[in-house]
């Protein structure tokens, strides 16, 4: 059981790490505003992944990722130079919603296959 929520653990202290860099600002303008959400999407979908695998339930997995989602942009209030933005949890959640997608996609086409 705990096995199943180190990876969770890890990745999340990952995810709080780099919200506490001050400024992740790279200089390339509009694209580094892309690559930052995009980087928002793609820790959010692996962390859903994560959570679902130690829960068993994608609506779990999809609650307690936005909860963390949430609690990370609180998090960045304290953080000089960041700060906490309810879009960004929005963009949190739907790279949840992809990574829950992929996974039950992925889980879809296994089953129909093993048939």
């Amino acid at each position: 059981m705990a096995s199943r929520w180190l990876p969770v653990l890890v990745w999340a202290v990952v995810i709080f790490a780099f919200s506490s860099i001050p400024s992740l600002n790279s200089g390339l303008g509009t694209w580094d505003y892309v690559l930052r959400k995009g980087a928002h999407l793609t820790e959010y979908a692996i962390l859903a992944v994560l959570v679902v695998r130690a829960t068993g339930s994608f609506r779990w997995a999809f609650a307690l990722t936005v909860l963390y989602a949430a609690s990370d942009e609180v998090h960045q209030l304290f953080v000089r130079g960041r700060h906490g933005s309810p879009v960004d949890v929005a963009i949190d959640a739907v790279g949840a919603l992809i990574g829950l997608g992929l996974l039950r996609s992925t889980m879809a086409k296994r089953w129909s296959t093993e048939r």
